[in-house]
């Protein structure tokens, strides 16, 4: 069990919107809490509204309870109001924190309450592989922007938010009186000077859970590029029933924004058993039983999986994208972003990408 964050000492306020981020922030506290063990922790959770994502935050918010921390919950999307009482409602901790944690530098909500905020420790954690590409931008001084949507035109929102997205990414840059830090398990060699880096290992993940029973078979993970507008449906549903027939795959465990839809079709069409994780992968695998093969296309599970599963005979294996899967409103920037994900993934075995069955 991890240290038990107290309520003394400089508090620290954390603003998540997914169940990736807070899983990373309940990793950043257990390794901040072996240096700091008073410093306090108060989680906020930004809700979305998509069921599975909003199911999955309840089951995180959980352990961290479990774990001592203070858990807030802000129905943040819950109408055209919701937006002005959250950010009213948080502005009295904001003012006071000493800390900020934060999963998503690119949400305009997370960067809208960073100009409220005084805090001289500024810490990003984790929101998959995005984090490789918040980091780049923040070096070259670029404006924030995803990277599935470089290369479009901005549209009307983004530029009326364009001074508040100014405001955080100099927030967000280190100075005399501010310190960034950047929790990652991702690979970064491009931080801006004076930007700390601390390497997630996922120490939390494995005190609390595991070792897993592992099992004969292959499991494979799904991804939400289709959803995206990333990758063509047809061409994904065709690449996950060669990767299935190939090596034997009998569960999908679904990423919790793929469709209902697309689901369905997969399952009809492959035969495979689609799982519905209530938790993120890393504590799902970590808790058992998974296959002994993991198979993956370029996602962030390539490279936590790894860590969560160390010391164990799970081999994490992952199959490129096909340039000729991309659709057509691909960024241009996608294939080179994606080939990159899987190039700096270690301790994985790489597969070209599959053909059609």
């Amino acid at each position: 069990m991890s240290p038990r964050a107290g309520s003394s000492g400089p508090h620290t306020l954390a603003f998540v919107e997914s169940p990736v981020q807070l899983l990373n922030v309940l990793e950043w506290a257990h390794t901040h809490a072996l240096q700091d063990p008073g410093a306090g922790l108060t989680l906020v959770v930004l809700s979305p509204n998509d069921p599975m994502t909003r199911g999955q935050l309840r089951r995180m918010a959980e352990l961290a309870r479990d774990e001592g921390h203070q858990v807030r919950w802000e129905e943040a999307r819950g109408g055209t109001t919701a937006p002005f009482h959250t950010v009213g409602g948080l502005a009295p901790l904001l003012r006071k924190a000493k800390r900020i944690v934060m999963g998503d530098p690119f949400s305009r909500y997370v960067q809208l309450l960073l100009t409220i905020t005084k805090a001289r420790e500024l810490v990003v954690v984790d929101d998959g592989t995005a984090t490789m590409e918040f980091v780049s931008q923040l070096a070259r001084g670029e404006r924030l922007v995803r990277w599935h949507r470089r290369g479009g035109r901005p549209g009307p929102r983004d530029v009326l938010f364009a001074p508040i997205s100014s405001s955080a990414r100099r927030r967000l840059t280190p100075s005399e009186r501010r310190q960034v830090e950047i929790f990652s398990s991702m690979p970064i060699d491009s931080a801006p000077d004076g930007v700390r880096i601390t390497a997630n290992d996922f120490s939390w993940t494995r005190a609390r859970f595991g070792p897993p029973r592992i099992t004969k078979g292959a499991d494979l993970v799904g991804t939400s590029l289709v959803e995206t507008g990333v990758v063509d449906g047809d061409r994904y549903l065709e690449a996950v029933a060669a990767l299935a027939k190939t090596h034997g795959a009998t569960r999908y465990f679904a990423h919790r924004r793929e469709s209902v839809d697309k689901l369905h079709r997969l399952a009809a069409e492959t035969g495979l058993e689609i799982v519905r994780p209530d938790l993120p992968l890393e504590l799902i695998a970590r808790r058992g039983p998974i296959g002994r093969t993991i198979l993956s296309f370029p996602s962030t599970v390539v490279h936590t999986l790894p860590l969560a599963l160390v010391g164990t005979d799970v081999r994490v294996a992952v199959c490129d994208i096909d340039p000729s899967w991309l659709t057509e409103n691909a960024s241009p920037r996608a294939q080179g972003f994606l080939s990159g994900v899987t190039g700096t993934a270690r301790d994985v075995h790489r597969l070209s990408a599959v053909s059609a069955v």
